[in-house]
């Protein structure tokens, strides 16, 4: 046994190696740099420091070479392109300077490193933290375009698209990837998950690929199955935590997951779930972005189909597990696809939002975007669902709950999957991407793909048996209906639509028509019925008629969700016809908040921002709260109270920020009152040093 070795002291470089792995945005004092990239270290406490060094790098519980948690390696003259490797920088008689450098498939995580000279024991140099890295050519989840790679891993300002098809709004979140003890916290989220704890050794080796990791956190950002992050609420009720809509940022989020000693975070849905999915994977070096898909179909049964029923008043039912949401968000994350071929590579499609098990449990993904597009739905993994959400049929159906019948009033096959919207790189603009997930709408191309999805699931001749024949589906009705808008969709303002009715007929035709206008969540789940009404109508020949529909602020203003979505059906029964179903989801917009920022913004120095509303109603506004966070410009959230408010009344609040970095800064607003929850805004903020 030779003597142990004196504890050496290790300079990490921190500055230098955090700018060459362009991880310097990390506030941390533990050296983090990217795979497959060389880092720099000098210690002392060597006697003969450059004879016979051997150094250890580990990770994981059971740190073993053959499951790669495990390396020893010596000096040598040339960085090795398959193992690790170190490379003499410089040597004194004190101290040695050292090039290492790890695989470009390694594990990612934290790693013990020690080194050990001739035959004493190992000493310990430290920790560091190995993540992926998409600027290296030989890395998984390299990503060519510099510009690409500086939005999807290290921007932490993101827009999350909302709103349905005819009315896309969006509002700004904060990533915040390199705030505090997030990368702890990502780290922690592997170390809880149901792979891990069923078999740590075999979860840590399996650490070096993204599609692997995608998976497992895809189900560890949900509360489901593994005490995992955020617990999904769609009750419209969220007593005993926060509003999904009320959250700015993951930060506050997976802080309060690790404070409370990791109890699911009350509550999310499905961009909350998106959102921190994005933070996690973008702070562990996994090129991400949130995808936003209009009129996104929820297919429980598998059949690429989505069933709708309504009862004879037009009432939509919840019958059935299928739903249409307005709007559904999930991730992208750009990978290879090792195991499907490299024309499967690319964007990867991964879900958190628990909707439908996956293996057992609540994930989803990755499914490779071009299988979708081109409905290979047999890869891996959970190809079915994700094409259903984009480009499943309709059937409505009419049901009478007395009999048990149901009717087919018709299908639509061009319903489901519109303005799939991402954030451009580089600006705050909406980018459509729905091309890229499947071929133009009722173009031949795109019903041949629905074909082919449906083959592959062994599904060309099933059919609801009580349906008729797909070719009778498409009868052709004798009248047409759509509902317009007339006037603005605002919170606080009567909604004003018009029933517009056209008879297609050359003889004339007599209409019953029942009218209900429920609020919903986005999910398109009824909570409260708004308002019913019912006309009778002959339309002359070809003759189209327009009926106005007013309905006033206090009918609807106590039954809103906090979605303020509104859905109108109108079921005209046309004597000696065919019933046709006219229906359209509203989504109300919030009055404005106004942010002015008062001088210039420098690094370190105070400057003073305006936030300012005016209520728009006539009575008064109470429980006022202000919401403001933007990484680099304030540590964490800042919340203010705000004094109620009377009829247009104007409020103005000020507060101080001291901006930590320079160049553009997203400040994100949010607003609350009892009449106005979470009205939302931000402000790109140009700070100079």
């Amino acid at each position: 046994m030779g003597q142990a070795a004196t504890q050496p002291s290790t300079n990490w470089h921190l500055k230098e190696n955090a700018r060459e792995h362009r991880t310097s945005k990390f506030s941390s004092e533990e050296l983090i740099v990217r795979r497959g990239q060389a880092f720099t270290i000098t210690f002392n406490g060597t006697e003969r420091p450059e004879q016979n060094l051997i150094f250890i790098a580990e990770t994981g519980p059971k740190p073993s070479k053959a499951t790669k948690t495990l390396a020893t390696f010596d000096i040598s003259s040339t960085v090795s392109k398959e193992g690790w490797s170190a490379v003499l920088q410089s040597s004194s008689s004190s101290s040695v300077s050292i090039s290492i450098s790890s695989p470009q498939n390694a594990v990612i995580g934290r790693y013990r490193l020690s080194v050990q000279s001739g035959t004493s024991s190992p000493a310990s140099l430290g920790t560091f933290v190995l993540l992926f890295n998409p600027w290296s050519s030989g890395d998984d989840v390299f990503m060519p375009n510099n510009a690409e790679c500086e939005e999807y891993v290290l921007e932490e300002f993101g827009i999350i698209f909302a709103g349905n098809k005819n009315h896309i709004n969006s509002f700004g979140w904060n990533f915040g990837q390199f705030q505090g003890d997030i990368l702890s916290i990502c780290l922690s989220i592997l170390d809880r998950s149901l792979y891990y704890r069923q078999d740590p050794v075999t979860d840590v080796s399996h650490r070096h690929d993204p599609r692997y990791l995608g998976r497992v956190l895809s189900a560890m950002v949900n509360a489901n199955d593994d005490q995992g992050v955020v617990l999904g609420n769609w009750s419209g009720k969220y007593e005993g935590g926060k509003n999904p809509t009320s959250w700015t940022g993951s930060g506050e989020i997976l802080q309060s997951w690790k404070k409370s000693g990791f109890k699911p975070v009350k509550y999310g849905q499905c961009w909350v779930f998106a959102a921190v999915l994005t933070t996690v994977l973008r702070c562990l070096g996994i090129p991400t972005r949130t995808i936003t898909n209009f009129s996104s179909a929820h297919d429980a049964d598998g059949n690429l189909r989505v069933d709708e029923y309504y009862d004879a008043d037009g009432n939509h039912l919840e019958r059935g597990a299928d739903s249409v949401w307005n709007f559904h968000v999930w991730n992208e994350s750009w990978f290879t696809r090792n195991d499907l071929g490299s024309s499967y590579s690319g964007w990867q499609i991964l879900d958190a939002t628990p909707q439908e098990e996956s293996g057992g449990i609540y994930q989803c993904g990755p499914a490779s975007r071009h299988a979708i597009k081109e409905g290979e739905v047999d890869l891996d993994y959970d190809g079915p669902f994700v094409f259903a959400e984009v480009n499943a049929d309709c059937m409505y159906w009419n049901y009478d709950s007395a009999t048990g019948k149901k009717t087919l009033i018709f299908s639509k096959s061009t319903e489901i999957g519109y303005s799939i919207s991402t954030k451009a790189v580089g600006r705050d603009d909406r980018v459509d991407v729905t091309r890229d997930y499947k071929y133009e709408e009722g173009s031949a191309k795109e019903r041949d793909i629905f074909k082919k999805a449906r083959k592959k699931l062994g599904l060309e001749d099933k059919f609801d048996p009580t349906a008729p024949k797909l070719e009778e589906i498409e009868q052709k009705p004798d009248i047409s209906g759509k509902f317009k808008v007339a006037g603005s969709l605002e919170v606080g303002k009567d909604l004003n639509l018009l029933l517009v009715l056209e008879n297609l007929q050359s003889d004339a035709k007599t209409v019953n028509v029942n009218m209900t206008a429920w609020s919903t969540l986005y999910t398109r789940r009824r909570v409260n019925q708004i308002w019913k009404d019912s006309i009778s109508v002959t339309l002359a020949p070809k003759e189209e008629k327009q009926f106005p529909i007013k309905i006033k602020y206090p009918e609807y203003q106590q039954q809103l969700t906090t979605d303020k979505t509104i859905q109108v059906t109108a079921l005209c029964h046309v004597e000696d016809g065919i019933q046709v179903l006219v229906k359209r989801n509203i989504t109300l917009d919030n009055p404005g908040i106004d942010i002015q920022v008062l001088g210039e913004a420098k690094v370190n120095k105070e400057v003073v921002v305006e936030v300012a509303f005016t209520n728009p109603i006539d009575t008064e506004v109470k429980d006022c709260t202000l919401q403001v966070e933007g990484s680099d410009l304030l540590q964490g959230v800042l919340e203010l109270s705000i004094p109620p408010l009377k009829a247009s009344e104007k409020s103005s609040t000020k507060f101080k920020l001291i901006p930590s970095e320079a160049g553009p800064k997203h400040l994100l607003v949010n607003f609350s009152c009892d009449k106005f929850p979470d009205i939302k805004t931000f402000k790109m903020v140009n700070v100079i040093n």
